[in-house]
């Protein structure tokens, strides 16, 4: 034979104790929206970062893509009275140039850097070259980036050891001198993912602010244009140079 159930009873609250149990419910509420957030963060795609930045001559601009504090690329320069050009490194042998026969190619908008055993290649891609014959009087320039608006260079580079590409978007002229001007750098968080050329959003596009860019200050001491003639082994050696000064100067 079952028992039956006692009668229920009710339990009459204070307000103060009501008015507690409200806060507390408010504040598990708020805890929980908080922990479902934190749970399922939204990943950004392409990390553009606007700039207007001049590429500095007889000296040179580090580029941190993904602004982890590593230089992913370095800008060099240099200009005589007779010659001049305009070039860029890589500083690792696992990230790439977009370009052929040690020339960046300045890409337009539109253009999808992806894989491409053929096109990236390591270590250095030129520019923008000039020079002049003063015993004949006569000047020469070559390059793909010689008074070019709004080209791209692409970009392939390593973000902990996974493969990601990006590009910079650059204005380049030339009178009497090469001036170029760095506009812009996006990236593709997704590794092995392509990237369109001038493309600043994706599904969950995110923004660098003005005040977070990670573009490097340009070492103190400028490069000849014999280093920069010499290209990645040249700058190496400069650089290197330039460092054991620096160290000795803080001692």
């Amino acid at each position: 034979m079952k028992r039956p159930f006692p009668p229920r009873t009710t339990v009459r609250l204070s307000k103060p104790i009501l008015q507690q149990l409200n806060t507390y419910a408010l504040a598990a509420s708020a805890a929980g929206v908080g922990a479902l957030t934190l749970a399922q963060p939204a990943q950004a795609k392409i990390v553009y970062t606007p700039a207007h930045v001049q590429i500095p001559f007889c000296d040179i601009l580090d580029l941190d893509l993904n602004h982890d504090g590593i230089t992913d690329f370095t800008f060099y320069g240099c200009s005589s009275g007779h010659a001049g050009g305009l070039g860029l490194l890589t500083t690792s042998q696992a990230n790439f140039i977009w370009g052929e026969k040690n020339s960046a190619a300045a890409l337009k908008a539109g253009f999808e850097i992806r894989p491409n055993k053929t096109h990236f290649q390591p270590k250095q891609g030129g520019m923008a070259f000039w020079g002049c014959n003063t015993s004949i009087h006569t000047c020469t320039s070559r390059g793909n980036w010689l008074n070019v608006k709004n080209r791209y260079l692409g970009f392939q580079f390593l973000i902990k050891g996974k493969v990601h590409y990006g590009w910079a978007r650059l204005t380049v002229t030339f009178k009497q001198k090469i001036t170029a001007t760095l506009t812009g750098y996006a990236y593709e968080t997704v590794p092995n993912k392509p990237i369109i050329a001038g493309k600043t959003k994706g599904p969950d596009n995110a923004n660098v602010p003005e005040s977070k860019k990670t573009l490097n200050v340009p070492t103190p001491k400028p490069a000849t244009l014999g280093a920069l003639a010499m290209g990645a082994p040249g700058l190496s050696i400069w650089r290197q140079r330039d460092w054991v000064v620096s160290a000795q100067s803080a001692q």
